[in-house]
């Protein structure tokens, strides 16, 4: 997540053609768990232009580290680390289904716990084991026991809210999702499509955690009669119709990140213009995974340890606006005050997640957006 068009959660714009397909479908220590399946992609690799000093990074478009990193790791270790990013996080896992029996390349980085369990029925990942330390704390955000993808960051989709504004208008801020249905903050909420932007559904499945799956729709329409903005996607949002997105937007109220509010102190002051309201997060997970049929996977398994080693860890906060997963890392200094997570993110179990996800963005949108 960067505050620019091109960097702030690009991963977080229209993944549409994913839902869209899946409702059409109704070294270092990593090691490859099916040593027979690695050793015939390995075997493989002769044939293409990905050679055993080859690695492709898969990932979503806004995947980011501080110039040196990467060559680092080419230096340490010989290979030489392509990219492709096919789209945002939602195109992402769409291809890495979609091209399952010709992968795209080795490692994929960028699917969210939204998609992960998707991802893993389709048999999109190869069983990989880190041992690297952090691959401990990588461990407290498994989707399951499989092994097959590694979490690598995280962080809370929450309403933000434009502090000057309400001051101007003399009016309290929200603090609840329940609050936004109010009529004092009618025509205030602009938030990105559930169908169609990652953070959407994330917010979407907020509403699931808080209200269950017999209220949700209920607080969706009481949005709706309150004057519900909704947005293709999050850029839209935050930068259009946002008032606090450096626009000329009308909606004070906007769903972003608890990590947002940091990239709006003004030049030369301390103090963020934005904050974000802690009792309306979801807690979003980041992962990667070996690709299975990978042409180099020993090579893959080295850069996963990679992505979680202090120098990638510490990186992510500055570059892609995320918490690391590792424990061993400092974060920046402005994160404490002013990006702090939900002590008590809403939750929907990742089981719960996979069984109705089409079903609960059909009828979100048959709802919200007819």
């Amino acid at each position: 997540m960067t505050t620019t068009p091109t960097g702030r959660r690009r991963r977080a714009l229209a993944f549409g053609a994913l839902t869209a397909a899946a409702l059409a479908l109704a070294g270092c220590s990593g090691a490859i768990a099916d040593d027979a399946a690695t050793t015939a992609a390995a075997g493989s690799a002769a044939a293409t232009d990905a050679t055993p000093g080859t690695v492709t990074l898969v990932t979503h478009d806004s995947f980011a580290l501080s110039d040196g990193i990467l060559a680092s790791f080419e230096s340490a270790t010989g290979i030489t680390v392509k990219q492709v990013a096919p789209g945002d996080g939602g195109t992402l896992v769409n291809q890495l289904i979609l091209t399952k029996d010709a992968p795209l390349g080795d490692l994929a980085y960028g699917v969210d716990n939204s998609f992960a369990s998707r991802a893993i029925a389709a048999g999109v990942f190869a069983p990989t084991t880190s041992t690297v330390p952090a691959a401990a704390d990588a461990a407290k955000y498994a989707v399951d026991d499989s092994g097959s993808l590694t979490a690598i960051d995280y962080g809370d989709v929450c309403l933000n809210v434009d502090h000057s504004w309400f001051t101007a208008h003399s009016l309290a801020e929200p603090a609840t999702l329940e609050d936004l249905t109010k009529p004092e903050y009618k025509g205030l909420l602009v938030v990105p499509n559930a169908a169609t932007s990652s953070p959407g559904l994330a917010f979407l499945l907020a509403t699931i955690g808080k209200f269950g799956t017999d209220g949700w729709q209920g607080y969706w329409k009481a949005l709706q009669a309150n004057g519900l903005q909704v947005a293709d996607g999050w850029s839209d949002a935050y930068y259009t119709d946002f008032t606090g997105g450096g626009g000329a937007g009308t909606r004070p109220v906007v769903l972003s990140y608890a990590s947002s509010p940091p990239d709006t102190i003004p030049a030369g002051g301390d103090t963020p213009t934005t904050g974000a309201l802690l009792g309306t997060c979801f807690r979003q997970v980041e992962y990667a995974g070996v690709l299975a049929g990978a042409k180099n996977p020993h090579a893959a398994a080295k850069l996963l340890d990679f992505l979680l080693s202090d120098a990638v860890q510490a990186d992510i906060p500055g570059k892609m606006y995320m918490y690391p997963v590792s424990s061993a890392v400092t974060l920046p200094a402005a994160w404490a005050r002013w990006a702090p997570l939900s002590d008590h993110p809403y939750a929907v179990k990742p089981a719960d997640i996979s069984a109705h996800r089409d079903e609960w963005i059909k009828q979100w949108t048959d709802l919200v957006t007819g």
